[in-house]
């Protein structure tokens, strides 16, 4: 797996923008990329030294369209924290 397959997108929500702040971000990643590939892969791709990373799977929800309903989509989460006075340009 190369490294632009790993990081899919950011996680752009409220609880995320004030994590953001005290140097920890959230992303969107491929379901079988582990810690270390991720770690690897945002050093070298924003210049930042890692200090722990947390992932998630997240669960399907219910969702409801007028009379149709659905699930949303699961994807894997990596919530990342960096050495403080180090920011990532979301």
């Amino acid at each position: 797996m190369t490294n632009p397959d790993i990081i899919i997108a950011p996680v752009v929500t409220e609880k995320s923008a004030l994590n953001s702040q005290n140097g920890i971000y959230t992303f969107k990643v491929a379901k079988n990329a582990t810690k270390t590939q991720i770690k690897k892969t945002i050093e070298n791709h924003f210049g930042v030294h890692v200090i722990k990373i947390n992932t998630l799977n997240t669960k399907p929800k219910d969702r409801r369209v007028g009379k149709y309903t659905g699930k949303t989509k699961v994807y894997k989460k990596a919530i990342v924290t960096l050495k403080s006075g180090e920011t990532i340009e979301v």
